[in-house]
């Protein structure tokens, strides 16, 4: 180290694992990352993504400046003239064509910083629009959904108590690729081998014999799409065997007998051959689970992206109800973050409602405030009122990570009045921008984790400030998402601590708070007071003061039980079998005599890797993160596939052409592609993306594939044509 060098202790923004960092610091520029040995939470743990912090950090393509398109070309321009440019169209257009003329999409790293964790919601106020998009219907949605019918709250979502479980089931989960997912848990790899040396099991229920899988006790490559099929015989025999034991949920149950009626004919003989898993086998998973003394089911994307996303996702945790490991210790808990809002008593509450209106074109039902992504192009494309003309993207790239992104390119294209890309890359999305204004990079930036606290396996609360200065020219990203609702709101030219100040003032009237509170709030930003705000009025009575003291994060200690303040449906109780669900499973008992003829895809992640945003980072291109398609040697013999030919994969949506790469790993009938490539279109500034491309997965799909209860796009499970490419 040399003597002009220094530390500085930072909470890796790169996935949802939250590890402290220690970077090095020479002048201004991040040098190096290891893990922060003393953080309470992640205790040194480090992943490529981490230490690769410095080269993101600096990478030379990110934006420096705004850029305002002027007679078809994007030009660098002043904050100014970008927010006076926003200004001039956004109020215009929605005066003229009304509140739904504008549209807003949210991408995944808005939950990584702090800034898009605390101004999209104020934005969303302002505009007015119901035209709101997000990657959630790409990805999270359905658990979401399921959480929201059976406990009332979309957001009461149970993470499992992975440190003290016995017994863990995975389905379509892969975190020692992607680090954990609905799940913050930092070294997950570890934690899971501590499982199996206290003696614990691990079964993983995966058609890819995946890092996890290689782990586990058991592994059952299930044929894909077919997981609700499964998770409903699980069920069945819980029920079928007498092995159902809710202990102390018993009393806050509703619809037990209806639930189990409903499931009854899914027994593992009749879902054997749709999974392509033997009955004995289904029974064993299911008698397993309800032995051990303590047991959580966890499923993720693999289980969410799929034709019955939301019905697996709701059996997930119906499953963890029967066996009496939802809200214990070991099984599957309500996490309690420390800006939640402060625990109330237990009473009925609102309840979660699903279609509260549609959207314009194909009468998509919204959930949770947004509609499904999969829509955005044709509600550009279609004529008529509240045509969506005007967009904000927010550090999203949905022409790669929705289906049909050429579609959606086109429309980006020809379809806009006006769009703003808040992004430091011009990307394959920004690139159609009239303005984008990009956050400077993750070190000149604080960090809390407002959305990944809430599902933590551990509560714990830790804060980063900036590491390095605001760089001259830069602005912070608060402050550019905070001026953007000035502009879009009518209030351009007001000081953007107006914004912040609103925002406290609704906070403390929300609370019953006395206004005199706001005059005791510290912080040098208004995004600092809004954090101390929300730590003084949140469950452990902290303020922004204690976590500066204590760098490397305060442990708030295990999980606790929460039931039944967690619960906020009408009827005060976990509804078990609720409407739209018991509308929804006649299609999933329809899928028992369903098989597929020929393949079907599925995608993967990437450790050195995360969805789009992450290929510019030379040190993590390569090896084995690389855009093939792996198949079965079985299925390559058949199609007459070498290793290393280019094959030609055709779906509903289009083809794409991609070296193969034979492996056993994954099960056959089943190929598999990586997701967030493609990165070959003109006009983008991303030149190590752009020396690789790879091909984009998600243009194999044409976007009619949801689950309907979510609205979610079927990402996996779908069928494909295999052919080599001559």
């Amino acid at each position: 180290m040399s003597h002009d060098s220094r530390t500085a202790l930072r909470i890796c923004p790169l996935c949802e694992a939250t590890c402290g960092l220690t970077l090095t610091i020479e002048g201004t520029a991040v040098t190096g990352a290891r893990g922060d040995r003393d953080d309470v939470f992640s205790q040194g743990f480090v992943c490529p993504k981490g230490a690769s912090f410095g080269g993101l950090d600096a990478d030379p393509d990110r934006l420096r400046t705004p850029l305002v398109r002027t007679d078809g070309v994007l030009r660098e321009a002043t904050w100014g003239e970008a927010f006076d440019a926003v200004a001039a169209r956004i109020p215009a257009l929605t005066a003229e064509h009304g509140e739904q003329a504008v549209g807003v999409y949210l991408g995944n790293p808005n939950v990584h910083t702090m800034a898009g964790g605390l101004y999209p919601p104020l934005l969303l106020s302002a505009l007015g629009t119901r035209n709101v998009f997000t990657a959630s219907t790409l990805d999270q949605m359905p658990k979401h959904v399921s959480s929201g019918l059976l406990f009332g709250d979309a957001q009461a979502i149970p993470v499992p108590d992975l440190d003290r479980t016995a017994h863990l089931l995975l389905i379509g989960a892969n975190p020692l690729e992607s680090n954990g997912s609905l799940c913050t848990a930092p070294d997950f790899p570890g934690r899971l081998k501590a499982l199996r040396r206290r003696g614990g099991t691990l079964t993983v229920i995966d058609p890819r014999r995946t890092r996890t899988a290689r782990l586990a006790d058991r592994h059952a490559a299930i044929r894909p799409g077919t997981d609700a099929l499964l998770l409903a015989a699980l069920t069945q025999v819980l029920v079928e065997e007498k092995l159902t034991d809710p202990g102390a949920l018993a009393e806050h149950l509703e619809g037990y007998d209806e639930l189990t009626e409903a499931i009854a004919d899914f027994t593992p003989e009749a879902v054997a051959e749709a999974c392509d898993l033997d009955a004995p086998t289904i029974r064993e998973i299911a008698r397993e689970l309800a032995a051990a003394p303590a047991a959580a089911v966890y499923g993720r994307i693999g289980s969410c992206t799929v034709e019955h996303g939301t019905l697996a996702s709701w059996l997930v945790d119906v499953l963890n109800i029967l066996t009496g490991n939802l809200d214990r210790p070991g099984g599957a808990l309500f996490p309690l973050s420390a800006t939640a809002r402060a625990p109330r008593a237990a009473a009925p509450g609102k309840g979660f409602s699903l279609g509260r209106w549609t959207s314009r074109v194909s009468g998509h039902p919204e959930a949770k405030g947004e509609l499904p992504v999969s829509a955005l192009a044709e509600e550009i494309e279609t004529p008529g009122e509240g045509r969506i003309r005007a967009l904000i993207v927010i550090a999203g790239n949905p022409v790669l990570s929705a289906p049909d992104g050429d579609r959606l390119d086109r429309a980006l294209a020809d379809g806009l009045d006006f769009m703003v890309s808040v992004d430091p890359y011009l990307n394959e999305t920004s690139r159609h921008a009239d303005v984008v204004l990009p956050p400077p990079p993750p070190s000149q930036g604080a960090h809390f984790d407002f959305a990944l606290n809430s599902l933590a396996v551990r509560n714990q609360v830790r804060y980063s400030r900036p590491a390095v200065p605001l760089e001259d020219g830069r602005m912070d990203e608060g402050e550019i998402l905070a001026r953007l609702v000035l502009a879009v709101g009518g209030m351009h030219g007001a000081p953007p601590e107006a914004v912040d100040d609103l925002a406290i003032g609704a906070a403390l009237a929300r609370a019953g708070a006395p206004e005199a509170l706001a005059g005791e709030l510290t912080g040098r930003t208004g995004a600092e007071r809004r954090l101390d705000l929300m730590l003084r009025l949140g469950p452990y009575d902290l303020t922004l003061e204690q976590l500066l003291a204590h760098p490397h994060g305060i442990d708030l200690g295990p999980l606790k039980p929460r039931l039944p303040q967690v619960l906020r449906t009408r009827s005060g109780r976990i509804e078990l079998f609720p409407a739209p669900i018991a509308a929804d499973l006649p299609r999933l008992r329809a899928a028992l005599g369903a098989r597929p003829a020929g393949l079907v895809l599925v995608g993967r992640r990437h450790l050195r890797s995360n969805n789009s945003w992450m290929h510019n980072v030379a040190s993590l291109r390569g090896g084995t993160n690389v855009c093939t398609l792996q198949i079965h040697p079985d299925d390559a013999a058949r199609i007459g596939l070498r290793e290393g030919d280019t094959a030609r994969i055709t779906a509903a949506g289009g083809e794409v052409e991609a070296s193969a790469e034979i492996t056993d790993s994954v099960r056959t009938g089943v190929v598999s592609l990586p997701h967030g490539w493609g990165h070959s279109r003109p006009g983008t500034r991303m030149s190590v993306a752009g020396a690789e491309p790879g091909v984009n997965v998600n243009q194999l799909l044409d976007g009619t594939l949801l689950d309907p209860l979510s609205g979610t796009a079927v990402l996996n499970a779908v069928p494909v044509a295999v052919t080599p490419s001559r």
